[in-house]
């Protein structure tokens, strides 16, 4: 198949390779009547112009590279659903790209973005170790972390603080008499997570109450990962042996909903349940969760924002957004 060119467009149109050129590209010397012939007359042959030239010119090419984890995970995925709207909005396009929560996948998707010399790379990064593989590269092109907290570390990044999430959830499991709660899928290979878990602890302490932890040796979370832990979980004992359980995802806890259902178990009359991310499954009328919700718009919106500072203009610094986290309450806890 033979590629529409500038100069297949000029000469059905009957005017100059040059004449279309700057049809095209807006410029006044063209007169409208001209330019909206040429425009139509383009796009019936299906001409789209050579953005890899162009980007040589103009060294930009006004696309930003999103680094996922795993595409299949809710808030991932709706996470790269707003920084796509503000991206778009802003002038840029989208390269998706999923790392599958593999470490060396993930430099290589890295390494991807940096040679197709995307201006901007944001990325949800798989654990606490990506930032060191990917740590050579990030002075050739400006990179902002998002839902992952770096602490003090010289480089930009986006996050919900973590650790009040989880305080704000044991408040209102302990406003409704709770003071046996589980805290369900610690993961110690993400600050993110470990954050989560010191929140728990904390409010443990604060309200007198024993921590429990119930682990996961997972590297990522899902719903089938937390059905699989529930699932060992409710075997282990004859019964939970607690009123309430803060899971550490929403996804986590959609897998704790399905293995309750299937030991017969109800929410929130035999335990209560609450989760984080606010996703959006979270709020479907058989499972109305209470969750923490992570204000997953404004945190893409931000990260836009501060990539494309950190794009037009290189002296800008470092930048750490923590942004709060709200307490979204629906039917899946109850008093005691």
């Amino acid at each position: 198949m033979k590629k529409v060119t500038i100069k297949d467009v000029a000469k059905v149109a009957g005017v100059s390779y040059a004449t279309v050129s700057r049809a095209l590209s807006g410029s006044p010397e063209i007169g409208e009547e001209t330019r909206q012939r040429i425009i139509k007359l383009s796009k019936e042959m299906g001409y789209t112009p050579n953005s890899v030239a162009r980007s040589l010119v103009v060294q930009s090419t006004n696309i930003f590279g999103l680094v996922l984890g795993r595409i299949n995970n809710p808030f991932m995925s709706e996470i790269a659903f707003y920084v796509e709207k503000h991206a778009r909005v802003r002038g840029y396009n989208l390269m998706l790209c999923n790392s599958g929560s593999d470490l060396d996948h993930e430099e290589e998707t890295y390494r991807l973005l940096v040679g197709r010399q995307v201006d901007g790379i944001i990325i949800i990064p798989s654990g606490v170790h990506s930032y060191e593989r990917i740590k050579p590269y990030l002075d050739t092109t400006p990179t902002i972390f998002v839902s992952e907290n770096l602490r003090d570390l010289r480089q930009s990044y986006v996050t919900v603080d973590n650790y009040k999430g989880t305080m704000m959830g044991m408040e209102y499991l302990h406003s409704l008499g709770h003071k046996k709660i589980l805290y369900f899928g610690r993961r110690m290979g993400s600050i993110t997570h470990q954050l989560r878990a010191q929140g728990y602890e904390e409010a443990c302490n604060k309200f007198g109450i024993t921590p429990a932890f119930v682990d996961s040796h997972y590297t990522h979370s899902s719903i089938k990962k937390g059905y699989l832990i529930a699932m060992e979980l409710f075997q282990s004992q004859g019964h939970l042996g607690y009123t309430a359980i803060m899971a550490s995802t929403d996804t986590m806890a959609l897998g704790i909903i399905k293995a309750a259902d299937e030991f017969g178990m109800s929410i929130p009359e035999d335990f209560s349940l609450i989760g984080f991310d606010n996703i959006n499954f979270s709020g479907l009328p058989k499972i109305n969760l209470t969750t923490i919700e992570q204000p997953k718009n404004a945190m893409a919106a931000v990260a836009v924002d501060m990539l494309i500072n950190k794009i037009t203009d290189p002296a800008v610094g470092y930048s750490h957004r923590i942004m709060e986290p709200s307490l979204i309450v629906r039917s899946s806890c109850a008093p005691v």
